[in-house]
């Protein structure tokens, strides 16, 4: 057996592995118009795909609206991470039944596809504020993102230095020696006689 034939099926595999597909119920063909553009009106009965991180859910007695903050949709339709500035603005979606508040909780991601009706003007803060309304058919919900640790300056990582990985100018990468400066104050004066 050659040992070529190993490696490219685990190069396929990788490169399968990698390939970003959008969720099946976010499928299909949208305008692409920002929640800025869809403020200023006329783009009523658009068929849009936003996403975004919620702001509230407000359950009513027929559907469920969801508030969100608009951010750009990566490859696979989900939210872009991070508070890079990239948020568009904010857009409201509504869907008929009801959605529970504690599980459509502030700061997860939401992607919803639907047309656009207009605007619902509400308070943010003092301002009124005209947020763009998705008559939703999809609610996706995205799985909570994993928490990444960044390990402060100094870490060291045992199984990272000689033999092991980079090791520059005699420290491992990432790893300085901590310097601990004692100053021990002077002693007392001798009681006087």
């Amino acid at each position: 057996m050659s040992l070529y034939r190993p490696l490219t099926l685990a190069a396929a595999l990788a490169l399968l592995a990698g390939c970003a597909t959008i969720p099946k119920p976010l499928e299909g063909t949208y305008t692409d118009i920002s929640t800025t553009s869809a403020q200023q009106g006329g783009a009523g009965g658009t068929r849009v795909r936003w996403g975004g991180e919620i702001i509230k859910t407000e359950p009513g007695p027929q559907q469920t609206c969801f508030y969100l903050l608009s951010r750009p949709l990566d490859s696979q339709a989900r939210p872009k991470a991070g508070n890079s500035g990239e948020n568009q603005g904010r857009f409201v979606a509504c869907r008929d039944g009801f959605y529970d508040p504690e599980v459509f909780v502030r700061g997860r991601e939401l992607t919803v596809t639907g047309t656009l009706h207009g605007t619902v003007s509400q308070k943010v803060g003092e301002f009124d504020y005209a947020y763009p309304r998705v008559e939703a058919d999809v609610v996706y919900l995205w799985p909570k993102r994993p928490v990444v640790v960044n390990y402060p300056p100094g870490f060291y990582d045992p199984f990272w230095g000689p033999g092991f990985g980079p090791y520059w100018g005699g420290y491992p990468y990432g790893y300085y020696p901590p310097r601990v400066i004692v100053v021990r104050p002077p002693p007392p004066p001798p009681p006087k006689k």
